[in-house]
């Protein structure tokens, strides 16, 4: 925020997938001077369709986002602004209202899951490594940069909380054999996503920007080597058991 006070920047923050979060005594979403939520139904605070709100501590900027979204008008059917249909409907509202108040019990939930799954793979046997140690280790940062024992990288690196708060909305980990490894879960009944499988360099949306594999490297290690493990607020201890398990049988039929 000190960088964009000095030029005159205005922050506009992406809290999609952090509601809740905390970082340095801050809350996500109101670090910035905006802060965007969403209530898509897969996210922590989800409704039961497509939401979302916008977060401003400012009395003015308030007064215009509100604007903004009733087709920039005020008062109504004249226009000052350029607005759209913005509004979040009632249905949407009501589901979101209805779920707030279990917020934080599934927060923690998913936080014990999350603890829950770094113990296991602590004590799975597997060539553990930690997100922290990965970056550390050089300075092109994948999986099968970082040596072990044996001259061999990690099997799985975790993720490292390094906020006051997180949220896990996802649990992500790290493999240099990720899709293999995803396939073999997905054999046996485990559920993982990717987040995001390519990188923004390289969409071709952006192609007019020119940049080719190799411009932005962490970026893409990231899109090669990262897993989402089911995290949910209602994953039992026998099913966190069973995940990892399956890891472990994955490694042991390659090795």
């Amino acid at each position: 925020m000190s960088v964009a006070e000095r030029h005159g920047l205005v922050v506009i923050e992406d809290a999609a997938q952090a509601v809740g979060a905390e970082h340095k005594g801050g809350r996500a979403g109101s670090i910035g001077h905006y802060g965007c939520l969403s209530f898509f139904p897969s996210k922590n605070l989800g409704a039961a369709g497509d939401g979302g709100m916008v977060l401003t501590n400012d009395a003015q900027r308030a007064e215009k986002l509100m604007c903004l979204r009733a087709h920039g008008s005020k008062p109504k059917y004249h226009h000052k602004f350029i607005g759209g249909n913005f509004r979040l409907d009632a249905l949407q509202a009501a589901v979101v209202s209805a779920k707030l108040p279990y917020l934080d019990e599934w927060t923690a939930a998913r936080q014990r899951n999350a603890e829950r799954y770094t113990h296991l793979f602590a004590a799975s046997g597997l060539d553990i490594a930690d997100s922290a140690e990965l970056y550390a280790s050089s300075l092109q940062s994948t999986v099968a940069g970082l040596r072990r024992s044996a001259d061999r990288p990690p099997h799985v690196v975790l993720p490292r909380v390094v906020t006051d708060r997180h949220i896990f909305n996802q649990y992500v980990i790290r493999a240099s054999r990720r899709d293999q490894m995803r396939a073999a879960l997905a054999a046996k009944g485990v559920a993982t996503e990717i987040y995001y499988p390519v990188p923004l360099h390289l969409q071709e949306c952006f192609s007019y920007l020119r940049h080719k594999a190799g411009a932005f490297p962490e970026s893409e290690s990231a899109a090669n080597e990262t897993l989402a493990l089911p995290i949910y607020p209602e994953l039992t201890e026998q099913q966190a058991c069973y995940v990892v398990s399956c890891i472990q049988d994955f490694f042991r039929a390659t090795a």
